[in-house]
């Protein structure tokens, strides 16, 4: 499914209870592919900087770091806002994000080249 913004869903599974909306405060974790395949590896740079414990989730030898942002706020980049957008708690998507949705042509030094395409798996943990 395409939303008007551009971003891609490619996969969705409904989670319970409210919707996440503009001004909701929410707990989430994400994984980030380029397009090639290869993993960005954004939770392990984030483990390096002293995220506290309480906010670093392994699940199946992965390491997740719980996100916390308020909807509507750009905390996040905007393809991921978008992404929990209308997600409940609990809910998975899988998104294809488009460089205008994401880092543009700036990318993000030592991690995304510039005008990359994004494949992003986002979790839905908790909405505050």
């Amino acid at each position: 499914m395409k939303l008007p913004s551009g971003l891609k869903i490619i996969e969705n599974q409904e989670g319970s209870g409210p919707v996440a909306e503009s001004g909701h405060t929410v707990v989430y974790n994400v994984r980030i592919f380029l397009n090639q395949g290869d993993e960005v590896p954004i939770n392990d740079a984030l483990e390096e900087r002293g995220i506290p414990d309480d906010r670093i989730r392994r699940e199946n030898d992965q390491v997740l770091i719980d996100h916390i942002s308020t909807l509507g706020k750009r905390h996040a980049i905007a393809g991921i806002e978008k992404a929990l957008m209308g997600m409940r708690a609990g809910g998975f998507r899988k998104i294809r994000v488009g460089p205008h949705l994401a880092y543009r042509d700036r990318g993000l030094p030592g991690l995304i080249p510039p005008d990359a395409v994004l494949n992003v798996s986002v979790w839905l943990r908790e909405i505050r």
